[in-house]
């Protein structure tokens, strides 16, 4: 008999596409599953019979609540090499194996400079205006050159958006807890003294941080008020990051410009969630992570993980 293996959030449905299955389809059948779960009942029940998981990012959690109902469940992958909502604890004590996959830092980075380009030039809202017979020009457009770029975090995705900002000849200034001057120096921008500093001074402020007990809730209302009124803020990052009730005050009031978000504190969104209809906000489904080389290098190494886990040598072992 075949393993069952489910593949998690697989919203494309390229689950068994994107990667070459077939070493594999003689050991090991595959179902892919596109919606997503609300409910951890709702895993659970759909889980029951598989042996192996492929969890997409963060997006479903695995505490041990979960983990305790599957039985059969021996391999869970992750993509990604860090996952926060995996009880790893709880996975060994179940048996569970928990691998990642490795990803590239390129998509969340493009991605970052899609949305703010795209508020800079006001991008959706003329092409809806152009495309519906409406007014031929609307807006002023934000220039990018001789502006300042405030980068909350400077690791491995801030630091190439970083780049990308002074190649537009802007002027890029950089904080977190831990940001030493002699990181900043390396990157070629200037190290902000403060939050407070960086988002006072900022024309567009960009979110580069991992979710943590210090990092959660740093953007709040009084953070919010900092920024200029022609400001922008884009948060391509994690939600609990900047709190979505003072976003959504702050566009509605007109305390800033735009924001741009993909990331949001329940995925998928609900239909009627009140970031659908917020004025001055460019926003896309949790789109980071999502593009067609990264998602051959997930479910390619998704494959290797289970060849290896077969083979009794498990690979990229987390937890």
């Amino acid at each position: 008999m075949r393993l069952r293996c489910a593949a998690l959030d697989d919203y494309q449905g390229v689950a068994t596409t994107v990667a070459d299955w077939s070493p594999l389809s003689d050991r090991v059948e595959v179902v892919s599953f596109t919606d997503h779960f609300r409910s951890e009942d709702d895993v659970a029940d759909a889980l029951t019979d598989f042996d192996i998981v492929i969890t997409l990012r963060e997006r479903v959690p695995f505490p041990a609540s979960l983990l305790n109902r599957l039985p059969r469940l021996k391999l869970l992958i992750a993509s990604g090499m860090r996952n926060s909502v995996i009880d790893y604890a709880a996975a060994r004590a179940n048996g569970v194996t928990v691998c990642g996959t490795e990803s590239s830092s390129t998509p969340p980075v493009e991605l970052t400079w899609a949305l703010l380009l795209g508020l800079a030039r006001g991008v959706v809202a003329e092409n809806n205006a152009l495309r519906a017979g409406g007014p031929w020009q609307s807006t002023l457009g934000a220039d990018l050159h001789g502006r300042r770029l405030g980068l909350l975090g400077l690791g491995k995705i801030g630091s190439r958006v970083a780049q990308v900002g002074l190649a537009f000849g802007m002027e890029v200034m950089a904080w977190s807890q831990n940001l030493t001057k002699e990181r900043a120096d390396e990157v070629g921008v200037e190290r902000a003294e403060s939050k407070e500093e960086l988002l006072s001074a900022g024309d567009f402020v960009s979110v580069h941080l991992a979710l943590s007990d210090r990092t959660r809730g740093l953007l709040g209302a009084p953070e919010l008020a900092l920024m200029k009124p022609t400001a922008y803020l884009v948060n391509t990052s994690r939600a609990a990051i900047v709190d979505q009730d003072a976003l959504l005050a702050a566009l509605h009031e007109g305390r800033i410009a735009g924001a741009g978000v993909d990331v949001f504190d329940t995925e998928p969104l609900p239909a009627d969630h009140p970031l659908r209809a917020a004025p001055r906000l460019l926003a896309t489904p949790h789109l980071g992570y999502v593009s067609r080389s990264n998602y051959e290098r997930y479910y390619g190494q998704a494959v290797q993980a289970v060849e290896a886990y077969l083979a009794g040598s498990p690979i990229r072992v987390l937890g």
